[in-house]
């Protein structure tokens, strides 16, 4: 996926998302303003994944587009990038790449 060079930095789906989308690769540091939330990028996050607009408590659900995705696994802190680190989805199984594709579902 290619970043346009207008996207906006991050991209908030819906109201009441605790998470917004990276319009392009951010860099720990990273200074973000989307509407009247600012914050800075406390992580790298790359281009089309999620960031923490707020703090996340473990085990509080992680919103985007308006729906529940999954469960914090741990805190997370405005600015920190979301992903298989620190969340986990309550609706599918996780897999691990030491089970062979063919094995998986047996």
């Amino acid at each position: 996926m290619a970043a346009r060079p207008n996207a906006p930095a991050v991209v908030v789906l819906a109201p009441g998302d605790n998470v917004g989308i990276a319009g392009r690769a951010l860099g720990a540091g990273d200074a973000l303003r989307m509407g009247q939330v600012r914050l800075a990028a406390l992580t790298a996050v790359p281009l089309g994944h999620k960031i923490a607009l707020t703090d996340i408590a473990a085990g509080a659900k992680v919103f985007r587009c308006g729906v529940p995705i999954g469960s914090a696994t741990r805190p997370i802190k405005a600015g920190e990038h979301v992903h298989t680190q620190n969340l986990a989805s309550d609706y599918l199984p996780a897999f691990t790449l030491d089970v062979p594709a063919a094995e998986r579902g047996r």
